[in-house]
C-alpha cells in the first residue's frame, strides 16, 4: 500500500514539475551579451500599439508585460530581452 502511494507521489509531482516548466520560458543571457534595456523594451512595446499596466523581470531573466493590445485585448506577453521577440503569448479577446 505505501509503495504505491508512494508512486503514485512521484507521478504527480513529476507531471507538476513538467507543466510548471513548460509554462515558465527560460531567457538565460550569456554574460555580457548585448540586451535591450527595459525603457528601450517599453518603447518597443508603446510604439507596437500596447497599453502597459504592468511590467516586470521574471525569475527566468524574461521580460514580461501585462496590459492590452491596440485592439483592446487583455493580454500578457513574455519577451526575450536580448533581441525582445515574444517568447509567449497569452490573450484574452475583448468583451463586447
Amino acid at each position: 500500500m505505501k509503495t504505491r502511494t508512494l508512486y503514485a507521489v512521484a507521478a504527480a509531482a513529476l507531471l507538476l514539475g513538467n507543466s510548471a516548466f513548460a509554462d515558465s520560458p527560460s531567457c538565460k543571457v550569456a554574460p555580457g551579451a548585448p540586451q535591450l534595456t527595459q525603457e528601450q523594451m517599453l518603447q518597443k512595446l508603446v510604439d507596437g500599439g500596447y497599453t502597459i499596466e504592468r511590467f516586470a523581470i521574471t525569475k527566468a531573466s524574461c521580460y514580461k508585460m501585462h496590459g492590452w493590445d491596440k485592439d483592446g485585448n487583455r493580454v500578457e506577453i513574455v519577451h526575450h530581452p536580448v533581441d525582445g521577440r515574444m517568447v509567449k503569448l497569452e490573450m484574452t479577446p475583448r468583451q463586447g
